[in-house]
């Protein structure tokens, strides 16, 4: 009696008649019958692999703790691979991704590991997808998911982030401290320049305001001379000499007793001394 399997479309059958090798049949239905036929089922879905936590030593001799996820998938076009070349393919990625892991972590030192993750993520799948590809399979990806390293070691690295993180706390603080004293000292220098502008602004106001006062006074001196001068062309020696007189009176009139004349005073008097003279000799006359 034939026994009937009924594939889905991610399973493929490897059929074997009398031992031998058919084909890889599905998806639908696929015929068995008992003692003439044997199956073997492949899954074609990515299967992800967890590899167990192992202990490498890194290439500065460091041990490290190190735990991944491998993805996987048979590939349809050379599944038969996956049956006829490997008994269980699984098993046997387990392996090669351990050995693989510890050939490349042999090869970086303990801070690349730690800081170049993704790096050794690609390395791994590469490595890992050309050895698997002659029993059908595709590694699709790679993944760390953890890295411990000692307990020392991550104490030591514990306290050079800390370091690292005061580190750069004191350079920020200088940098702000730096660019603050600049802004200070480029106001300072911009209100010195404004002050300094102003005061010269000032000064200009100032010398342009006596020049035009001293101006001013010249041209009201000018016009005062100019008027005394036109004043004086009227006046006659007569008008001059009551001057003189009037000013003789107001000196009498102080406590001086001694006084001092120019020459040109009895120039001035001449002609009352000539008044008085004439008016003596009409009186002898007379």
């Amino acid at each position: 009696m034939a026994i009937i399997n009924f594939l889905k479309n991610y399973e493929r059958m490897a059929r074997f008649k009398w031992g031998n090798f058919e084909g890889m049949k599905g998806p639908g239905p696929v015929w068995l019958i008992p003692i003439m036929h044997s199956g073997a089922r492949v899954d074609l879905r990515t299967e992800v692999i967890d590899i167990p936590r192992q202990r490498n030593i890194t290439k500065d001799n460091a041990p490290i703790d190190i735990d991944f996820l491998v993805y996987m998938r048979v590939m349809v076009e050379i599944a038969d691979r996956a049956v006829l070349e490997v008994e269980d393919y699984t098993a046997a990625v387990i392996g090669l991704a351990t050995t693989t892991l510890r050939a490349v972590v042999g090869d970086i030192d303990l801070d690349e590991v730690l800081s170049q993750r993704e790096r050794i993520n690609n390395i791994l799948r590469e490595r890992l997808d050309a050895e698997t590809e002659r029993w059908g399979i595709k590694v699709t990806n790679v993944e760390i998911r953890e890295i411990e390293p000692p307990r020392d070691i991550q104490d030591a690295m514990n306290r050079q982030m800390s370091a690292e993180r005061i580190r750069r706390a004191v350079v920020r603080e200088a940098e702000g401290t730096k660019e603050a004293a600049v802004t200070v000292a480029e106001g300072e220098k911009q209100a010195a320049i404004l002050t300094a502008e102003g005061r010269r602004q000032g000064e200009i106001l100032t010398a342009e305001g006596d020049q035009q006062a001293a101006v001013l006074r010249a041209d009201g001196f000018a016009t005062a001379l100019d008027r005394i001068y036109g004043v004086a062309q009227n006046v006659d020696s007569k008008t001059m000499s009551l001057q003189y007189f009037e000013t003789l009176k107001e000196m009498g009139s102080g406590a001086s007793t001694k006084f001092i004349f120019p020459m040109e005073f009895t120039n001035l008097l001449k002609p009352f001394m000539d008044m008085a003279g004439g008016g003596g000799d009409d009186k002898d006359e007379d």
